[in-house]
């Protein structure tokens, strides 16, 4: 499917982290995937010993030998994601969790994983300990790890294009065209450096394999700093995905973990008649989102808009976005059937 076919009307791509999840996704109506979580591929068996030897790694040696080992574990899925998907469009989020995600917190924990990894438990303490942050929704997490190790984009970049390539060799009419998402920027600064090393990885790559592929680099819009200078943003990023779980928490100021606790009253007291994270905030979250598309055109009139999280498979949402102009909407694979209703709704609405 190439860029410029994308009909400019609401499709529905669905979040898939895994080949299993992709299938389940196509099964039920998914046009594509807007969200491939490339982190929680790690939490599957074995996996994730690959990433916590590249979170332990002390020098750039140790950092590449993990990078070695998880490079593969990457591409097998992307191929296997790209396989069932048949061709259609997937987008493919880097790196975007909390290290310490990774690791255990518990003392028995941290000292049985330090004896598989050949280390004293005091030593892997100190670096369970060193990767604590006080929100670490606001920590390094996101393209802020490829610009500390930009190592970390080179292997996810490898992954993304060899997979493609081995996946376009076998199945020539499906044409992939990978679109790499590269999350949480915030400043054109960033987003050039890290598309840099993209960019710079998968021309190796492509030159080495005598491969002409068409690819694409894109951004989530998930902080309001970054919905304000999309205009800037769009001189690099192709297509933008407002990631609206991280988006409502940032432009709210409260965490969807901890909101629970007090939301209830704010309903009650009819301050908010939804849950902003269930419903789409169109007065707030919706305007950085108009905000955002319309300032982003006026840079790349093409550029590709989409929305990724729980507010993609929510019909008042899916209703709002439409209204926008915006491409897709993704949520997870059981709601793509109410998704795919409301978007033709949706359509059927402002069609007229």
């Amino acid at each position: 499917m190439k860029w410029a076919d994308e009909r400019r009307r609401l499709k529905i791509r669905t979040n898939a982290d895994t080949p299993r999840d992709a299938a389940q996704a196509v099964s039920f109506g998914a046009e594509g995937i807007g969200l491939v979580r490339t982190e929680h591929m790690f939490f599957d068996g074995d996996k994730i010993k690959s990433i916590r030897e590249m979170i332990v790694a002390k020098t750039p040696e140790q950092m590449e030998a993990a990078l070695a080992k998880i490079e593969p574990l990457q591409q097998e899925d992307f191929e296997g994601i790209y396989e069932a998907m048949e061709g259609r469009p997937v987008t493919i989020r880097y790196l975007d969790p909390p290290l310490h995600e990774f690791l255990p917190h518990k003392a028995e924990e941290v000292a049985e994983l330090a004896a598989e990894m050949g280390m004293e438990a005091d030593e892997l303490q100190a670096v369970v300990d060193g990767l604590h942050e006080v929100n670490p929704m606001m920590g390094h997490r996101g393209s802020r790890l490829a610009v500390s190790n930009p190592g970390i984009a080179r292997m996810q970049t490898e992954a993304v294009i060899r997979a493609a390539i081995n996946v376009n060799k076998k199945h020539p009419e499906w044409n992939i065209v990978p679109e790499i998402m590269l999350p949480l920027i915030g400043d054109l600064k960033e987003l050039k450096y890290v598309k840099k090393i993209v960019d710079d990885t998968a021309k190796e790559i492509l030159a080495e394999e005598g491969v002409d592929m068409e690819y694409h680099v894109g951004t989530m819009i998930e902080v309001p700093r970054a919905a304000l200078q999309a205009g800037e943003l769009a001189k690099e990023a192709e297509f933008f995905s407002f990631g609206t779980n991280d988006l409502t928490q940032l432009t709210f100021g409260f965490s969807r973990d901890d909101a629970g606790n007090f939301l209830p009253k704010y309903a009650e007291a009819k301050i908010y008649e939804n849950d902003p994270f269930a419903k789409l905030d169109q007065t707030g979250v919706g305007e950085l989102i108009k905000i955002a598309a319309e300032r982003g055109r006026a840079t790349r009139p093409d550029i590709k808009l989409g929305v990724c999280g729980e507010h993609g498979g929510d019909p008042a949402s899916i209703e709002f976005v439409d209204g926008l102009g915006l491409n897709y909407v993704s949520c997870s694979p059981f709601r793509v059937p109410i998704a795919r209703l409301a978007a033709a709704q949706a359509a059927i609405k402002h069609s007229k």
